[in-house]
């Protein structure tokens, strides 16, 4: 099986389709969602339009901003990241690392996430992020983006 290098702008640009689920640290599912992303380059910018749905009916929204530093180097800003995401493309792999805000229900902790992402056959990325708080496990997010029909090769 050959899978092709990531083109992390390139793979971002237009709708793709995610489905994701959050695991605790024992192994329950908690959450699942899906998310409709447009992606658009504008120079050495990346911006992403991520439109979330929670099983319980929840919606959210994020815009990450990522620009290309060069050498497959990336960081990445959105409204609920704390700093920058740093991120390196290896071959057909994404490595991130970030702080987040997470909403849980009424109040907002702050989370580490150690993120990993992976180029497959038929464009399918599988996104697979461990989530800490003071260096502990809390949980793994796992998801799987899809092109939309319209973007599919």
């Amino acid at each position: 099986m050959t899978t092709d290098n990531l083109d992390l702008f390139s793979y971002f640009t237009g709708t793709k389709r995610a489905y994701g689920l959050f695991q605790d640290r024992f192994g329950t599912v908690r959450r699942r969602f899906t998310v409709d992303i447009v992606g658009s380059v504008q120079g050495d910018q990346l911006r992403l339009e991520e439109d979330f749905l929670y099983d319980d009916g929840e919606t959210d929204q994020r815009t990450w901003l990522i620009r290309s530093l060069g050498q497959n180097q990336f960081v990445g800003t959105a409204d609920d990241i704390i700093g920058q995401a740093m991120g390196k493309v290896s071959d057909s792999s994404l490595h991130w690392q970030y702080s987040m805000n997470l909403k849980l229900k009424k109040r907002t902790i702050k989370v580490d996430f150690d993120d990993w992402m992976y180029l497959m056959p038929d464009q399918v990325l599988i996104n697979r992020a461990e989530v800490k708080k003071f260096g502990l496990l809390l949980g793994t997010v796992f998801i799987c983006f899809k092109p939309m029909l319209s973007d599919s090769p």
